[in-house]
């Protein structure tokens, strides 16, 4: 080694150019609610569970998303349909409690790949944050999307399944 490697100067020096460049350079840093990011279209943010034009829901509790959650996140119980209910229900057989942990969830899509009906997508908003563990298991109250305010998922990649408008 010789004298200036031995003193460790180089080094000083290399490690201080480091840490003024960074310095110089413009933060990443945003402030959150005024401003947002754009995110990629293929971003997987919050579930919900797709309604069709009448407003029916389009889930018929098959139980192929539970199936194919590596994290085992999504739990269901089916119920048959009553005479009276076809407004609210698209099939004879309807999920009468749809929940999901999203503590557990991984958001790796393969719930909405599973999906035969098209029920269930990843949106591009983000999942709110809570204090206590139970708000964080999502039932059909929060999944569903409402009449007045629906969901737009055509920005999210095409998967096959869907037919371009």
């Amino acid at each position: 080694m010789t004298m200036w490697e031995k003193i460790y100067l180089p080094a000083i020096i290399g490690g201080m150019m480091t840490t003024f460049k960074h310095m110089l350079r413009r933060r990443k840093t945003i402030k959150y609610p005024e401003e947002t990011r754009v995110f990629a279209p293929v971003y997987r943010g919050q579930h919900v569970l797709k309604r069709d034009e009448q407003g029916r829901e389009n889930c018929t509790a098959c139980g192929l998303c539970a199936v194919a959650c590596p994290a085992e996140a999504i739990t269901m119980t089916s119920a048959e349909r009553v005479k009276g209910e076809e407004h609210l229900y698209r099939e004879e057989k309807y999920a009468s409690s749809y929940e999901i942990n999203m503590l557990r969830c991984i958001f790796c899509g393969l719930c909405e790949e599973a999906c035969p009906k098209e029920a269930i997508f990843l949106t591009d908003r983000i999942v709110t944050t809570e204090f206590e563990r139970e708000d964080f298991i999502y039932g059909k109250e929060k999944l569903v999307e409402s009449l007045d305010d629906r969901i737009d998922i055509t920005k999210r990649q095409f998967t096959g399944k869907r037919t371009e408008k």
